[in-house]
């Protein structure tokens, strides 16, 4: 009863609440979709949330909700979303502008293709300057290797890449601000494969990412399955289902 107690009441603080959908993708138009991404925010805020994560466009909206309401909600965004194949220089902009517009984590989307095709200085380079934009900037910065995409030697090589790149250019302090996460939860798999994080993959990706933290991104449907993410070693979990999981309900949700 304790441990289930101490979860329960502490879950919150793992939980990064997600809606992440363009309006083509929800099958709304922009102002509905925005009127989603609006719950999605308050709810953040009402339930105390650790994080809300949004798309780029609605960093300023989030912000400044969560600024009237005097909560301590993070807002966050997704650079290079979904497929990671922008530029170094897009990624760079887009997270600029996200952080002027007041966001406190970047999930940048790891050029996994790139890495697929042996491009390692490439994607080297840029999780170097897009880690380093953000800790200059004293935000929180998130590596998505999108785990669907990837074998299982490719997630524990890239979770190992991202780690040597933060450790090798970084200080000690700077490593618990840097994470890597599993997915977009926008990856088409063929046959419904899972296309989010999985109990295989976290620890594959705990074990090679370690000492930087780790989100499980997608997949995460019930309070059961984030308690034993959590237990695995998880330090976020990003959902679109965070007040069904919190309240111990089972999400119909695909995040």
């Amino acid at each position: 009863m304790g441990f289930f107690y101490f979860y329960h009441m502490d879950i919150k603080q793992y939980l990064d609440s997600t809606y992440l959908k363009t309006p083509e993708q929800a099958g709304l138009s922009d102002s509905e979709n925005e009127k989603v991404a609006r719950g999605f925010i308050q709810e953040a805020i009402g339930e105390k949330f650790k994080l809300i994560m949004i798309r780029p466009d609605r960093v300023s909206l989030a912000s400044k909700m969560i600024s009237d309401a005097k909560s301590k909600v993070l807002v966050g965004t997704v650079i290079g979303f979904p497929e990671g194949n922008y530029s170094l220089e897009q990624k760079l902009e887009e997270a600029k502008k996200a952080i002027e517009d007041g966001a406190d984590e970047l999930d940048f989307v790891c050029n996994y293709e790139a890495f697929k095709k042996g491009q390692i200085d490439f994607v080297k380079e840029e999780i170097l300057q897009g880690t380093k934009l953000g800790i200059s900037n004293h935000k929180t910065v998130k590596w998505i290797i999108e785990v669907a995409a990837l074998n299982s030697q490719q997630i524990m090589h890239l979770s190992c890449l991202v780690k040597n790149v933060v450790i090798s250019n970084f200080s000690e302090d700077h490593i618990p601000a840097v994470f890597v996460k599993s997915s977009t939860g926008f990856y088409k798999t063929e046959n419904d494969l899972p296309n989010g994080a999985t109990v295989p993959t976290i620890i594959m990706m705990l074990e090679n990412a370690s000492p930087l933290p780790v989100k499980a991104a997608g997949g995460v449907r019930t309070f059961e399955e984030a308690q034993e993410m959590i237990r695995l070693g998880v330090r976020r979990i990003g959902t679109s289902s965070a007040k069904a999981i919190a309240n111990g309900e089972i999400s119909k949700s695909d995040y």
